[in-house]
């Protein structure tokens, strides 16, 4: 139109011929993408961060961060943007995608080994700390609901360095359980292999924010297989004492009940009571002061 205008056809003549009105044509040319269209474009792209993030997420609790971002919208709003973006959580069942399988873990897995049949098996071992962590989260109910624990084992002592619990499984539970690892190592951990499982909560573990943890303390990320739990089996084999120890103990009434209990447990009977053939029957705390410190003295 503006072409044929400056050729000196009239923009009435144009309308006409191509049976369309001015009054519309004039109010595009004012606005050419519509205020409705920018506003939803702004409510997606903080729907798509939070969803990054944090691919456990359902729509509601996607609605519920990018709320927090800036850009508040209904549910039903947050369903639509999500469900034409196939925006879901890796929990719910996504619509089937012609056999497609997952896309290539975010880290190569090393802790894999080839033995003389050539079969793959995985082997955690290390000869110091903080050379191996393993990494997972676990869940339990309470009667107020589901409460997740992220845990960090260094695999030379079998000490639990970090760990985090809360009511909600987004990736700051992760982060907060490697920090915490970090500090109480000192913050002289670059070069340690984190290594976790691709199940659905050891795939969670891998979001941007972990990745990024990963980068800023200089550790090095390894993931297993889809759904191969034994791909972690020694961080399975914490979390199996943790719920015969202590999650299925007793019914727990409210998360912080349950809270106080697995970190009493570990600090106090995991950590200082517990003796480990492994560790030549000492307990993790006594293994670390008892190895480590000659080592370190030399």
């Amino acid at each position: 139109m503006r072409e044929l205008a400056a050729d000196g056809i009239p923009v009435a003549v144009s309308c006409r011929v191509l049976k369309l009105s001015r009054q519309p044509y004039y109010r595009w040319l004012a606005t050419p993408v519509p205020e409705a269209e920018v506003t939803e474009a702004y409510r997606a792209n903080a729907l798509f961060d939070a969803h990054q993030d944090d691919p456990e997420f359902g729509y509601r609790y996607l609605a519920d961060e990018a709320d927090a971002a800036g850009q508040p919208m209904a549910v039903r709003t947050a369903w639509r943007l999500c469900s034409d973006n196939a925006w879901f959580s890796v929990f719910g069942k996504v619509p089937a995608k012609n056999g497609k399988r997952p896309g290539p873990p975010v880290h190569d897995d090393l802790c894999v080994v080839i033995d003389a049949d050539g079969q793959a098996r995985h082997e955690f071992h290390a000869t110091a700390v903080n050379e191996l962590w393993l990494t997972d989260i676990t869940e339990h109910w309470t009667d107020e609901g589901k409460l997740y624990m992220c845990a960090i084992k260094d695999v030379y002592s079998s000490r639990i360095v970090g760990y985090s619990i809360g009511p909600r499984m987004k990736a700051r539970l992760a982060v907060d359980a490697l920090e915490m690892a970090v500090i109480r190592r000192g913050g002289d951990v670059a070069g340690c292999v984190t290594h976790s499982d691709r199940g659905s909560q050891g795939g969670f573990n891998w979001s941007k924010k972990f990745t990024r943890a990963l980068s800023r303390h200089g550790l090095v990320g390894s993931m297993g297989r889809v759904g191969a739990a034994g791909d972690n089996a020694a961080m399975e084999s914490f979390f199996a004492l943790v719920q015969k120890n202590v999650l299925d103990r007793r019914r727990w009434v409210t998360r912080n009940q349950l809270r106080i209990a697995i970190v009493t447990w570990i600090e106090r009977t995991y950590h200082r009571r517990r003796r480990q053939a492994r560790l030549g029957r000492l307990t993790p705390i006594e293994y670390e002061a008892i190895i480590e410190s000659p080592a370190l003295a030399a």
